[in-house]
């Protein structure tokens, strides 16, 4: 694999991962302002499986409500490791779940492999959530910790 790919994968990875990881702890999942009443409320996050295994399948999902259908829309991710911001990522939400969303209940579900040269450490992410008028729904932000093992044995 070549260093360009590599240097593209990795950052992509701990993105996904980043959003995997600390939804598994929804008590750890803060909004970004707590001032601010988001049209968008996050329930809870699940990861599986848990732990993440660096180089196996993993999927997550956000169980969320909203008070006003969705047609379209974005997220935004941010990633940090160690406190230094290390990606940024914009994905299209129907590409996640099924739109139109409509008014009440809906989960965002992603699944992927995580590299298994991803390091350990503490990581951060942000997510923001936009809709077609890109009106910020949502901000959420959740610290997570990757340890130097995989707790999955390969086989």
């Amino acid at each position: 694999m070549e260093m360009a790919q590599l240097k593209f994968m990795v950052p992509l990875l701990l993105v996904l991962l980043c959003l995997i990881v600390p939804q598994i702890q929804a008590h750890d999942v803060h909004y970004c302002d707590k001032k601010v009443d988001y049209d968008v409320k996050v329930k809870a996050v699940d990861i599986s499986p848990y732990p993440v295994a660096r180089g196996k399948p993993a999927k997550f999902s956000i169980s969320a409500t909203t008070g006003e259908a969705i047609t379209e829309g974005k997220m935004m991710i941010e990633v940090s490791y160690f406190g230094w911001h290390i990606y940024s990522e914009s994905q299209d939400l129907c590409v996640e779940t099924s739109c139109p969303i409509s008014t009440g209940d809906f989960v965002v579900s992603h699944s992927q492999v995580l590299p298994g040269f991803t390091p350990p450490g503490s990581y951060s992410l942000k997510m923001k959530m936009y809709n077609g008028s890109n009106s910020e729904l949502t901000c959420i932000t959740f610290d997570f910790y990757i340890g130097f093992a995989s707790s999955v044995a390969d086989s």
